[in-house]
């Protein structure tokens, strides 16, 4: 047998085959050629096959045994879904087009009968079933791309429920034929073949998720958020695209990121382990695949699933890696469970795989006995079984005895590849062996707080020889740490290259005096290399899959970690010396370990052939120079908002101090695992620091792009945060940060804004977002609100808030409004809705629109604070963003607000329609009456009264008014012409014309009686008069009208009964 290739260590995982299926089949007579398989599901307790003949097997998991037949004349089963709230219930869809529901009845050791039935789709094949993961309801997609729904009825759901036909519903018709169905928390997730779309199935809402189509079979479903960090957060949402790319949206359809597997697929497949065949991989890379992923599942701890005809994929999209795939062929359909697959293949027959790491795969094979598998799948993932954390379910004792079960004459390379691997095995106590293994057993050691283990070596051991310079007492402690060699177990010195190199050390620090090395110096601050070094500590322990999978260990970590980091490249306080910048030991001398450590690789560098350091300083200096030169107008960036009189710090985009680029590395991974685990609610000082202020004095340090996304996900109710992200972002100015963009900021200091905006549109993409803000601010800065006004084209990339932040107030109200407005009508108010992120937006908002391109107050409120005569008919610059934020739902206080906005500039149209919304029906007459429009009584945006006192209160208070508004007309407020007006407000709100329009409505005999009622002398025009005599003779008629038909109704019943 030849050697086995190693997985790269980068793989942990396998799929694996333990259970064969072909008995079962056989069982059932499933093998044939004339009855086949044709679709599966999956639950914790059935596996369901549908057939070819129109039966459904219900195998019982436990054992394998089968349980029951479920016929349907109605054609060959197509798909088939269990209930996963209630596995009594299972829902199967036939050939011709029918779902039918069917309630097992087990508990009752009853019949299985039909509960529900929809010929909603026949004559279109149905091709996917869903069910409602809350309620007794079936969703089902079918070719011609209808959308459906029944729900089951059955005993459980109350009396008399098995006797009520449920309708079936169609929910929506999406474009094209339905290629996936998911449902989760009330919405429901369509994916066909151009697009996906969102369904709020309780609020009947739709949303599609992204703006651009495709074309062909790709699927969709939901990734909830089971464990980890983000539990109780609302799902995500992930959607295939063209060319190996998956879209990452939110619970909102709004698409977040997307990630791009093509080139992470250029690898070789990991191979399916199965007692069918021996294991086989081919180290050699492959080319990168351009895949279009049918289906989509949720698959395990937080994977995702997807498979092609010949291959599956399982992709962890938390760090956008690929987990695995694995090459398994003729696929037709895969069911999951958990971490379980059941794939069915083209010839018929059935596959059960499980998904597990590569030390749990070998524990079940040694259960088995299946030795030299085991042993195969050991030496092949040998970085994963020698680790000390396989030792929990593989102990070295089983290693031993899977080798003593190989032959010899069979197995001889493989049980020489074998015992290799046991030779590297870890002890279960070894947890830190990679940092130890440069310690020897006859030497002693403790840990220092930042993480650095002290070696105190005995007199005459071996160790003394070896480490010669811990011998010299006279050296300070920190000089001591600074000669300490940080050795890894993978890139280890030779004892004879470390001797020399502290014999050197020590000739030059001999003259050097200090405390002695036994004092206890817990006091004194450590030095900033010294500190620094223990970030690399700090990452190795966020990387270890024990600390990075336990959220407490992982904060209590990285809480460990942020002293260190402050007392090196925190701010300085007034009045101390920077603890960064240099350290001054007992002798005087001031010393920049940060310095020493750059002058050291630089000096490696240049000894290796590489420039000197003053050509390289003085490029930097040149593009220093340029940049300065274009960023002249960056003067006009806004302040920081100051709180409590006290303003926050400056936005750091540079780092105080040159650290290494692999340092820099480490310390960008832990601030970002820092922000993102919102480490600062476990401060008990109320005085430390928050996220606003850490993103601030850390930015050079962060993530942007993975900054970004938390902002959007854990931070949309504090506003401040993401503020100072974009404000941070628009203050980078790192060297290749310019040199990527400077040929566009040349475009666009000389271009018109036509070729600019063309330009930045062919540049702007998902991953390029600090780089379009600063290139917008560009534009906007030489434009104005002009180009302000084209950054609608740029959505969802750039979004309001970002915006917001870098122009004026009254420019980003002109941007708001065009992208409202590109939305079609219908759309525009959940589309506004959508964008207010926190909710305290609307009220902001609102005020905005409600003071830019606004009437005066003195033409629309008198001295008092009232209505002028016909103000509302005055026209707002954004009114029709206005009459949609008004209309958005909110609760009973911010509806309060807008209306008090409202009525405090003017703005009568909203205030009306605010007030009929709270009910405030009086003030709303009251108004009405002073602007003197009766038009504003008529539905459907009118306040209509509704009772005869309501008609009252208007009489009384359209006469009080009558008189001002006649004054006011006479005084030509507002002008009769009323030339920033609509031509034609309506007729006036008069006793007279509100007794006719209330003739209208309870007939002209009320009207007058009401009138009377109200002690009102009213002498009515000839008009009027004639208007209530063809009321009277209307209603007269209508009434002998009635009258006659209802005899004729009379005579016909009494015929018929006769």
């Amino acid at each position: 047998m030849p050697l086995l290739p190693v997985v790269p260590e980068n793989h942990s995982h396998v799929l694996a085959e333990f259970d064969c299926l072909d008995p079962l089949l056989s069982a059932l007579r499933l093998d044939s050629g004339r009855l086949k398989c044709t679709c599966l599901a999956v639950s914790r307790k059935w596996l369901a096959l549908g057939t070819s003949s129109g039966g459904l097997h219900l195998i019982q998991r436990e054992g394998w045994k089968q349980r029951l037949i479920l016929t349907h004349k109605e054609g060959s089963i197509t798909q088939v879904a269990c209930c996963p709230q209630d596995e009594d219930f299972v829902a199967v869809a036939t050939s011709q087009g029918l779902v039918v529901v069917w309630e097992l009845q087990l508990e009752r050791r009853g019949r299985p009968e039909r509960v529900s039935m929809s010929w909603e789709h026949r004559g279109q094949t149905i091709t996917a079933l869903c069910w409602d993961t809350s309620a007794l309801r079936v969703f089902a997609g079918d070719s011609g791309g209808k959308v459906s729904f029944l729900r089951a009825g059955s005993s459980k759901l109350g009396k008399g429920s098995a006797f009520v036909i449920f309708p079936v519903q169609t929910v929506t018709t999406v474009d094209s034929k339905v290629v996936q169905l998911g449902y989760q928390d009330g919405r429901l997730l369509v994916s066909s073949l151009s697009r996906c779309y969102l369904c709020d199935t309780e609020k009947e809402k739709f949303w599609r998720v992204g703006n651009k189509e495709r074309d062909g079979e790709y699927g969709a479903c939901f990734f909830p958020h089971n464990k980890g960090l983000l539990v109780g957060q609302p799902p995500l949402l992930f959607c295939a695209r063209p060319g190996s790319r998956i879209w990452e949206a939110g619970f909102n359809g709004e698409v977040l990121s997307t990630h791009q597997f093509k080139q992470l697929l250029a690898c070789p497949p990991l191979p399916l382990i199965t007692y069918r065949n021996e294991p086989y991989y081919n180290p050699m890379q492959k080319s990168p695949q351009s895949i279009a992923f049918p289906k989509l599942l949720y698959l395990g701890d937080q994977n995702l699933l997807t498979w092609t005809h010949s291959a599956i994929y399982i992709f962890t999209p938390q760090n956008g890696q690929v987990l695995l795939w694995t090459e398994v062929k003729d696929l037709v359909d895969v069911a999951v469970y958990r971490s379980e697959l059941f794939c069915l293949h083209g010839s018929g027959h059935l596959s059960h795989l499980c998904l597990l790491s590569a030390e749990r795969c070998v524990e079940r094979l040694l259960r088995r006995e299946s030795w030299p598998l085991a042993a195969a799948v050991c030496c092949m993932f040998q970085h994963t079984i020698t680790t000390s954390r396989a030792r929990k379910s593989i102990p070295i004792d089983r290693l031993e005895h899977l080798r003593s079960q190989l032959s010899v004459t069979t197995h001889l390379d493989l049980i020489g590849q074998l015992e290799e691997v046991i030779s590297k095995v870890e002890p279960l106590d070894s947890a830190s062996s990679s940092r130890r293994s440069s310690i020897s057993s006859h030497e002693s050691f403790n840990v220092l707080d930042c993480g650095i283990y002290r070696v105190i070596s005995r007199r005459g051991s071996q160790s003394d020889e070896e480490t010669g310079s811990l011998i010299a007492h006279s050296i300070s402690e920190e000089e001591r740490l600074k000669d300490f060699s940080f050795v890894q177990e993978e890139d280890q010195v030779d004892a004879g290259k470390r001797h020399l190199y502290h014999s050197e050390r020590m000739e030059a620090e001999r003259s050097e005096q200090g405390l002695q090395f036994h004092l206890p110096l817990s006091f004194r601050p450590k030095p900033p290399r010294i500190a620094l070094q223990a970030n690399k500590e700090n990452n190795s322990q966020s990387q270890d899959p024990l600390v990075l999978l336990d959220p407490v260990r992982l904060e209590e970590t990285l809480l460990e970690w942020l002293p260190v980091l402050e007392l090196i490249l925190g701010p300085a306080e007034p009045g101390l010396a920077s603890a960064g910048d240099s350290i001054t030991d007992e002798t005087g001398e001031e010393r920049d370990y940060l310095n020493v450590s750059s002058e050291q690789q630089e000096e490696s560098s240049c000894s290796s052939g590489e420039p000197a350091e003053g050509a390289t300083q003085e490029n930097k200096e040149e593009s220093l120079d340029n940049v300065e030169k274009l960023d002249q107008c960056d003067s006009t960036e806004k302040a920081p908002e100051v709180s409590c009189g006290i303003p926050p710090e400056p936005v750091r985009v540079v780092s105080p101090k040159p650290v290494p680029s692999d340092l820099m590395a480490d310390l960008t991974h832990l601030a970002t695992l820092y922000t993102e685990l919102s480490c600062f609610r476990k401060h008990v000082d109320e005085k430390a620091m928050g996220c606003t202020t850490f993103l601030r004095r850390y930015f050079f340090l962060l993530d942007q792009d993975r900054m970004r996304r938390m902002c959007l996900l854990c931070y949309q109710e504090q506003p401040q945060v993401q503020h100072s992200f974009i404000e941070a972002m628009l203050g980078q100015k790192v060297f290749m940060f310019y040199f990527e963009i400077s040929k566009l900021v040349e475009v666009i200091q000389r271009a018109d804004m036509l070729r600019s905006l063309r330009s930045l549109k062919d540049f702007n993409g998902p991953c390029e977002v600090s780089k379009s803000l600063l290139l917008l601010s560009r534009l906007y800065e030489k434009h104005g609100e002009a180009a302000v006004r084209s950054f609608s084209q740029f959505y969802p990339t750039i979004t309001p808030a970002d915006v917001m932040i870098m122009a004026q107030q009254s420019h980003f109200l002109a941007y708001l409004d065009n992208l409202v407005q590109s939305q079609t009508e219908e759309h525009r108010l959940l589309f506004l809705q959508s964008l207010l992120e926190p909710e305290s937006l609307r009220q902001d908002w609102l005020e905005l629109a409600l003071t830019c391109d606004a009437p005066q107050h003195c033409d629309t409120l008198t001295p008092d604070g009232q209505p002028r005569w016909h103000s509302h008919c005055f026209s707002w610059g954004y009114g029709r963003l206005l009459s949609l934020l008004i209309r958005l739902p909110a609760d009973l206080s911010s509806k309060q607000k807008m209306a008090e906005s409202c009525r405090s500039h003017g703005y009568w149209t909203g205030y009306l329609y605010l007030c009929r919304e709270l009910q405030r029906r009086t003030e709303a007459f009251c108004t009405i009456c002073q602007l003197d429009d009766i038009s504003l009584l008529e539905e459907p945006e009118g306040v209509e009264p509704q009772t005869l006192d309501e008609w009252k209160l208007l009489i009384h208070m359209s006469q009080q008014c009558s008189s001002l508004g006649d004054s006011e007309q006479v005084a030509g407020v507002n002008g009769s012409s009323r030339s920033n007006g609509s031509a034609d407000c309506g007729g006036k709100v008069t006793p007279e014309n509100l007794t006719l329009m209330l003739a209208r409505t309870a007939g002209p005999d009320r009207a007058l009686a009401i009138l009377e009622e109200c002690v009102m002398q009213l002498d009515l025009s000839p008009h009027s008069k004639l208007v209530c005599e063809l009321l009277r003779v209307t209603e007269k008629r209508q009434r002998a009208m009635i009258q006659t038909m209802l005899e004729r109704c009379d005579r016909f019943l009494w015929s018929q009964h006769a």
